[in-house]
This record gives C-alpha cells, structure tokens and sequence, in this order.
C-alpha cells in the first residue's frame, strides 16, 4: 500500500486547484439598488481575461432572466438591446459599466438593497467550447451610483 504524506497530498491538492483555475478575474462588481416596485437591474464589474474566452452567459437566483446586454447612442435615441456574448481577451481588461456592455437582470424577486450580496454566476465559453462557471456575490449599490463611484468587489468562488 503506498502511503500518502502531507506534502504528497498538498501537491495533489495544488495540481487540482491549478487544473481548475478560473480563465479570468473579477474586480469591482456592483449591482444598482432598486425602488421597491422596479423589476430589472443592472450589475457592472470589471473582467480580465487570463486567457481569451467569451461572456456568453450569467445567472442569479434573484432575478428570473439574466441577460448580457449593451446601450449604443444612436442619432440622439439610447438603445439597449441583449447580445449574445462578449470577447475577453487574454491580458486585457473588459469594462461593463453603465451606458454601455452590462449584465441585465429581469424579473427581480426583490428589492435590491445597497449593502445586500446577491449570487450571480459568470458563463465563459473558450474557443475550444469548454464552458466555465465563475460563481460571484455582488454587493447591491445604492441607485445613484455610477460607474466612477468607489465601492467594494465582488468575491469570487
């Protein structure tokens, strides 16, 4: 029988942690409080790609849709409008701030509270189609909060 040593068994541990690690990191997550009767959201973070992969989906048990959206200033009119994912490159950093790219979130289940933590998980497809889940708890800001604002980030598990 071969016996296992501490260091044999951290070694395993620290060979499986790297064989799990997540393609990107999350800073400065937020989502913006809400009225009582207000039904959609908007959460905002900033997201660096260890490796290129693409946001193709995120989901919250807060909310009943959980789409990735955009706004475009077009001849005057703001548009908002889901697309289907959005590139991450390696090394580089992807903003989703308001007035642009942001995580919409649709049919709130309850009023989002400044202080509040609320589960969101990131969906990331390589180009190899593997699929990755970065599971976050996003602390809810007050609604005046822009993107400039100072704030806390997000936890990634």
């Amino acid at each position: 029988m071969k016996r296992i040593t501490g260091g044999s068994l951290l070694a395993g541990w620290l060979m499986l942690g790297a064989a799990h690690a997540q393609s990107v990191e999350v800073k400065d997550a937020w989502i913006r409080g809400t009225v009582p009767a207000q039904k959609v959201t908007g959460a905002f973070m900033e997201i660096t790609g260890k490796s290129s992969v693409r946001l193709v989906g995120a989901a919250s048990p807060a909310a009943g849709t959980v789409e990735i959206h955009n706004m475009t200033l077009t001849n005057g009119v703001m548009k908002m409008f889901a697309v289907d994912g959005i590139d991450v490159q390696a090394g580089k950093t992807l903003k989703l701030a308001p007035g642009g790219y942001h995580v919409m979130l649709i049919g709130l289940k309850q009023q989002m509270k400044p202080g509040d933590k609320v589960p969101l998980d990131l969906l990331l497809e390589s180009a190899d189609k593997k699929r990755e889940t970065v599971s976050l708890q996003v602390e809810v800001r007050d609604l005046t909060t822009s993107a400039g604002s100072a704030g806390s980030r997000a936890s990634q598990h």
